[in-house]
């Protein structure tokens, strides 16, 4: 029997330093801790999709909590599924001890686990659903105010002007022309319209 971990978090910024503690006293290897940093929504990940092909019947899995699976209600029963009757494996969680297949593996304590594993994932799916309706809701509101969102706009170098002429006259090309302005090129060719608008009204 192998031991193994899996370790999610949603984007490359968010630290995952607390599940890596967990395996590590755990006694897990290292080689054997896998780590996405990727959105929870779907199963396409790399460093997933190579753990279940390691895993072996017998083998053990810890995870921290049910929502590193993911965060939809029936891909989290089906992974489940996946995992402890095809693969035959026997999964942990850490954050909710009544999930661990190693115990009351009788009729009782197969029916307790699979119905905290259905609540469990039905809450993982609520929190999310609940989470996009306020960004929704946020996003809603700030753009009642006249709020801008997204990035802030890179500003254009004092020489754009000078760019702009030069580019015209094809002293310069257009890649040259794009990264003296420091921005993309679908930027570029809408900066250079406001610019001519600009200089038009000036007129």
């Amino acid at each position: 029997m192998n031991t193994y971990a899996y370790i999610r978090v949603s984007t490359a910024e968010q630290n995952h330093d607390r599940q890596l503690n967990a395996m590590t006293a755990l006694g897990i290897p290292d080689t054997h801790i896998f780590t996405d940093k990727i959105s929870g929504k779907d199963f396409n990940r790399p460093a997933y999709r190579r753990l279940v092909r390691k895993l072996k019947s017998g083998d053990m899995l810890y995870i921290q909590s049910i929502d590193r699976l993911g965060r939809n209600y029936d891909e989290i029963q089906n992974q489940w599924r996946i995992l402890t009757k095809d693969k035959g494996i026997d999964i942990a969680v850490i954050d909710m001890p009544l999930l661990d297949t190693r115990q009351g593996k009788d009729l009782m304590g197969t029916f307790i686990a699979d119905l905290v594993l259905q609540i469990l994932s039905f809450a993982a799916q609520n929190e999310r659903d609940t989470v996009r309706n306020r960004q929704a809701q946020g996003i809603a509101a700030a753009k009642a105010r006249g709020a801008h969102l997204g990035r802030p706009a890179k500003p254009l170098p004092e020489r754009f002007g000078s760019i702009v002429e030069k580019w015209e006259r094809r002293q310069i090309s257009t890649k040259q022309a794009v990264k003296q302005s420091g921005v993309g090129k679908s930027t570029f060719y809408r900066k250079v319209e406001e610019y001519r608008h600009s200089q038009a009204n000036k007129k």
